[in-house]
């Protein structure tokens, strides 16, 4: 199965519901059913500003469905979802992709080491 790597706690949002769209400045085909990798280093900005103290990481903590893509190409757009993809941004630098997800769940975490892209586990 494939599964997608995120940090913290974007992977944490995803499972919980409060994340619906994720994002990536890379478009993909693929639609269905992925398992959310929690990587190794979460993001302590996001991490303070969310107030999480303490979630998994290098592990599988997950899954979700792909079921479309949204392009995004400036700033207006992106923050018109940004209840969404919960990663507000300041400057727009380059086009980013919305991956529009469904059917999120937790799972109990399983110890496994992400990779870059969709990778097969």
């Amino acid at each position: 199965m494939k599964a997608l790597s995120l940090k913290q706690p974007y992977a944490e949002l995803i499972v919980s519901g409060k994340k619906t769209i994720e994002t990536r400045t890379w478009n993909t085909k693929f639609r269905g059913t992925f398992l959310i990798h929690a990587s190794s280093k979460p993001n302590e900005t996001r991490m303070l500003e969310l107030k999480f103290n303490e979630l998994p990481t290098s592990c599988i903590v997950g899954q979700a469905e792909i079921v479309d893509v949204k392009e995004y190409n400036n700033l207006s757009e992106w923050n018109k979802d940004n209840d969404k993809h919960c990663a507000p941004l300041k400057v727009w630098d380059k086009k980013r992709y919305g991956y529009i997800l469904k059917n999120a769940k937790r799972i109990k975490p399983i110890p496994c080491k992400g990779k870059l892209n969709f990778f097969e586990v």
